[in-house]
């Protein structure tokens, strides 16, 4: 089966490691993940500035390398980024910003590419939301 995953909540959330486990479980398991999509505070996860405390398991890591390891399509949306400050070298020229906090493997990318996603995967699944 083909799943198309949506997080919408924080590396910090406890629906962000539940995406990630049911992400892990579903390769585990012989399916495929045709995109993981970030959205509202979804984008978190993907930002190289979250300093996660000692104590705590560090999610926005661990997507990170979940990513790079199976070499999936991880897209960030773009107008969800821009708002929380979560840029690329490209928009943070373009804005004129100096912090850059996002880099491969990810790609900033529009609402688009969710549609695209749900168009191709059998499934989507969601996590976290309003």
């Amino acid at each position: 089966m083909k799943f198309a995953i949506a997080l919408f909540s924080a590396a910090h959330a406890p629906s962000s490691r539940r995406a990630l486990q049911f992400a892990q479980a579903a390769l585990a398991g012989g399916h495929e993940v045709v995109r993981l999509f970030f959205y509202q505070d979804g984008v978190y996860s993907a930002s190289n500035s979250v300093v996660t405390p000692q104590d705590e398991q560090d999610i926005a890591q661990q997507w990170r390398a979940f990513v790079s390891e199976h070499q999936l399509d991880g897209v960030v949306c773009i107008a969800a980024a821009l708002r929380r400050g979560v840029l690329n070298n490209e928009e943070a020229s373009r804005y004129q910003r100096s912090a850059v906090n996002i880099d491969a493997p990810w790609a900033l990318s529009g609402l688009g590419q969710l549609h695209d996603a749900i168009q191709d995967a059998d499934r989507l699944i969601c996590f976290g939301g309003p």
